[in-house]
């Protein structure tokens, strides 16, 4: 019981991490530091926004004007992680209701043990929800930088969300495994 209880933590650390990441405009960060050491921005573009901070410590957010506009990268990023913070949602529900420490099918202990492996399986699939995206989006940003044809766009790097992401997604997938090797039907 007490490696279900540890499973379930480490998936709600990496669930919480998932709407971080959702939320946080740091997916991609460029910096551009003018002849004059005064005059340098930073800019972070995240799934929603992109932010200019400014070495004044002014910051100016802006929502993105369309989705059409927005690159396919971005477009499948924001439609997993959000698939993937509710399919999280769905797992957190099913490892409740299977959990040996809670009264639901106390008397069917097989339909008890079957929710609960439905739900580490779950949170398998929510882990790899929010891999793909944040590992499709981090090989973005990495050929753009490499990319030796001179373009409009600044080249940025790995902002803090691709790192958390993979995280989330990495305790997502351990704490579903561990979920599923405890329960032996």
């Amino acid at each position: 019981m007490q490696t279900q209880l540890v499973a379930v933590c480490l998936a709600i650390v990496g669930f919480l991490g998932t709407i971080l990441i959702c939320g946080l405009p740091m997916w991609k960060v460029t910096a551009f530091v003018g002849a004059n050491i005064i005059t340098s921005q930073v800019f972070w573009e995240g799934l929603w926004i992109n932010c200019v901070i400014q070495s004044t410590g002014q910051s100016q957010c802006k929502a993105y004007d369309s989705i059409l506009a927005l690159p396919q990268d971005l477009q499948v990023s924001r439609a997993l992680i959000c698939v993937s913070i509710a399919v999280s949602v769905v797992a957190i529900g099913l490892t409740v209701v299977g959990a040996r420490c809670t009264n639901f099918f106390r008397g069917d202990w097989l339909t008890k043990a079957n929710i609960g492996l439905a739900g580490g399986l779950v949170f398998i699939l929510a882990g790899l929800l929010c891999v793909i995206p944040v590992s499709w989006s981090a090989y973005s940003i990495i050929t753009g930088f490499y990319n030796p044809l001179p373009t409009s766009e600044r080249r940025g790097e790995l902002g803090a969300s691709i790192y958390v992401g993979w995280a989330s997604g990495a305790l997502l997938i351990i704490s579903g495994g561990v979920l599923c090797s405890t329960y032996r039907c």
